[in-house]
């Protein structure tokens, strides 16, 4: 009870509404879901979705392109330009930014944040980069965590193939410094699972940085929202699974939240 008053504290602190995201992963021309981000299977049409979620009440939506440092470049121009014209939260694409160029094109499409991983830890100096040219709210340090020991997670990349040898914790301090304005954390470990947020890893990022952090990887019950939000300190929860599967939509998550005492925003019909 002493740690859910401390981070219910936290959050009043801090005086914000807890974001509800919709997460969207893409592969090609397809909305795609996998488990540990492996064994992707094909969901649908990726503006279907999204548009179903911002009707449905979603905060903002992220784009995550799957493949992209496969091929070394963000294949989601047309597919965020098409979201656009319809869809009017924020939205934040990442995959395969490389350069100041790739975040200047896939803004220029209708994203309003980047999120960068694999190409932040080969050269860190690209986070101060966008952020000196678009604003730190525009720099989303983008991590893919995984545990490697009790309260100890690395830093994975490659949506989640390859090691990097950096404490995950220390990596978004860094991250941080350098000028990322928001964190989105996926966990490799929960990602796909239905088994809930790691909280043990929320919590160290949270309690490390001052910046907004996303919780993302592992929501399979409505109680889980609460859970990461209130014993993780998280200020945005992403939701993919439990959404594309019409397990559960948004206004159910913004209940529970309101619920649970969570202050989250509230939703005009569109």
């Amino acid at each position: 009870m002493a740690t859910e008053a401390r981070h219910l504290d936290i959050l009043v602190s801090r005086k914000r509404k807890i974001r509800l995201i919709a997460r969207l992963d893409i592969k090609g021309p397809n909305l795609i879901k996998g488990i540990h981000l492996e064994g992707l299977r094909v969901i649908g049409s990726p503006q279907e979705h999204a548009l179903r979620y911002y009707l449905q009440g979603a905060d903002e939506l992220i784009y995550m392109d799957c493949v992209a440092s496969l091929y070394g470049r963000n294949h989601l121009a047309d597919i965020i330009s098409e979201a656009a014209r319809d869809i009017f939260v924020p939205m934040t694409v990442g995959g395969g930014i490389r350069s100041v160029d790739d975040a200047t094109q896939i803004l220029r499409a209708g994203a309003d944040k980047v999120a960068v991983n694999t190409a932040a830890l080969a050269n860190p100096g690209l986070i101060t980069s966008i952020a000196k040219r678009f604003g730190n709210q525009c720099m989303v340090l983008s991590v893919e965590a995984k545990q490697v020991a009790a309260g100890r997670w690395e830093a994975y990349t490659d949506n989640g193939r390859e090691r990097t040898g950096r404490d995950v914790v220390e990596w978004v301090k860094e991250g941080v410094s350098l000028g990322a304005g928001e964190v989105l954390l996926t966990s490799i470990d929960r990602e796909g699972t239905r088994k809930g947020f790691d909280v043990a890893l929320v919590r160290a990022v949270t309690a490390a940085v001052d910046v907004p952090v996303i919780a993302s990887g592992g929501m399979g019950r409505l109680d889980d929202f609460a859970d990461v939000v209130v014993n993780g300190g998280a200020d945005a929860v992403a939701m993919a699974d439990i959404l594309h599967y019409k397990r559960a939509i948004i206004g159910d998550v913004r209940q529970q939240a309101r619920d649970a005492g969570i202050e989250v925003r509230n939703y005009a019909p569109r």
